[in-house]
């Protein structure tokens, strides 16, 4: 196992129908919604771990703490960093941020749990 504060992960997206706030049911415009922001920052986080644990154990979200600051339409690109600040523990916080190139769109805190895989079988 590889964790070190400071890692960094990325994820990208080009806003489809899809992502906006009417297609998640999160709002009536079509704009990208903040539940497909957050899902982005959050593949962010997991990139930044990518071959840095064992192949027995995961990550899971616990916490997410999220200002979505502009709107993105659909065909913006928007790029997520996560940076991974405190290791505390199986406790992993990393510092998220999206935009557009421009402009911050989003920015935040997003906490994972180190935990067994086993702990999410059906047999286990």
């Amino acid at each position: 196992m590889d964790i070190a504060q400071g890692l960094l992960g990325q994820a990208r997206l080009v806003v489809g129908d899809r992502d906006t706030a009417v297609a998640l049911g999160s709002g009536d415009v079509e704009v990208l919604g903040t539940p497909r922001v957050v899902a982005l920052c959050e593949e962010a986080t997991v990139a930044a771990l990518a071959g840095r644990i064992d192949d027995a154990q995961t990550t899971v979200g616990t916490r997410v703490e999220f200002d979505h600051l502009r709107a993105s339409r659909v065909g913006d690109r928007i790029e997520a960093t996560a940076t991974l600040t405190v290791v505390d523990g199986n406790r992993l916080t990393f510092e998220v941020e999206a935009s557009d190139g421009d402009h911050v769109v989003a920015r935040g805190v997003v906490v994972r749990a180190l935990v067994d895989r086993s702990r999410f079988s059906s047999s286990g």
